[in-house]
């Protein structure tokens, strides 16, 4: 699968939206906007970026425009356990996602080298797999950072205060 930048202008944006054979209208090309310039967003977060951008436009049109381009393969879902549905460019690259457990932020990171872990299951049990998903998930530099100054704050001999190690070996 080819790798597809996101587009960096709406004339872009049309184009690629008339290949899929979708109409060309202003809550889509803000909905991609958003979404490129802010990747990882809640579906109320591109609403209100949308918004922000184009003025009064409806709550459904906004969730309407994300399905549509979803189901045409420009926008990907992703559903990180215990988050909402987020949205990214879909690059057609196969990149994972790491997530912070503290803060819950989200960074693609490229596919692993080597075989992909359990990317296809051994048995379907009648299921029609249509997609895999790994999602590594640990603690964010900052939210460690933060871990390693609140432990020595409450006890200043720490030792991961001055070593700086993981927290979470």
């Amino acid at each position: 699968m080819t790798v597809t930048e996101a587009p960096a202008a709406q004339d872009d944006w049309r184009e690629r939206l008339r290949q899929a054979g979708l109409r060309v209208t202003q809550p889509r090309l803000a909905v991609l906007d958003a979404v490129r310039d802010n990747s990882h967003l809640a579906a109320d977060q591109v609403s209100d970026r949308v918004r922000a951008k184009i003025g009064t436009v409806s709550t459904q049109a906004v969730y309407d425009a994300l399905n549509t381009l979803t189901e045409h393969q420009i926008l990907r879902r992703i559903e990180p356990a215990g988050s909402s549905m987020l949205f990214e460019i879909n690059a057609g690259d196969n990149h994972h996602h790491i997530v912070c457990r503290s803060c819950g932020a989200i960074v693609d990171v490229p596919c692993a080298v080597g075989s992909m872990p359990c990317a296809v299951p051994q048995q379907t049990y009648g299921f029609v797999v249509d997609e895999a998903e790994v999602t590594y998930w640990g603690l964010c530099p900052d939210c460690v950072a933060r871990s390693v100054s609140s432990a020595a704050a409450v006890d200043p001999q720490f030792e991961g205060a001055a070593s700086g190690r993981d927290l979470h070996q």
